[in-house]
């Protein structure tokens, strides 16, 4: 049996929400073009399990726990609001150049609420390793570091790799 090639993004997030302690493992299925296909999300907060399964489809309709969610439809990337890792699936995909700029409408998994919502987000591409970043129009703004592969280093003001450091 032939399989297509396919990237995997998997990672585990250890953080503080509202006072409440969360431990969130995910893992992203990518096709060849690093087109989301399927994101798993489990583990604990505050000692409550968590598993959302998120599924697309070659139409690019978009399930949440086998519940469709037709906001996300037409969506290419999958975003996880808890990890910056997911950047890297758009940056991997946009394969932009220094000075080239990108628009994509992401499906943004909202923590702690764990549904699918339209995110549209903007990547400049500013130097070897830099990009600006602006989601919501404007709301949110950050100028994010990568290492060679395109892995998030720096997410400021919400996250540093620890990785190397």
């Amino acid at each position: 049996m032939h399989h297509a090639p396919f990237w995997q993004l998997g990672g585990t997030a250890v953080f503080a929400e509202e006072g409440r302690i969360c431990r969130l493992e995910y893992q992203v299925v990518c096709d060849a073009g690093w087109r989301t296909l399927h994101a798993k999300v489990t583990g604990w907060v505050s000692g409550q399990p968590i598993k959302v399964e998120v599924y697309t489809d070659t139409a690019r309709r978009w399930t949440v726990n086998g519940r469709e969610s037709p906001d996300v439809a037409g969506c290419v990337d999958f975003d996880l609001s808890f990890s910056p890792s997911t950047n890297t699936i758009a940056l991997r995909r946009l394969s932009l150049n220094p000075g080239e700029r990108a628009e994509v409408r992401s499906a943004w998994l909202r923590f702690p609420d764990l549904t699918l919502e339209p995110l549209v987000q903007s990547y400049v591409r500013t130097g070897e390793a830099t990009y600006h970043y602006e989601s919501s129009g404007g709301e949110f703004v950050t100028d994010l570091e990568v290492d060679p592969a395109g892995f998030v280093l720096r997410y400021p003001p919400l996250w540093e790799g620890a990785a190397g450091r």
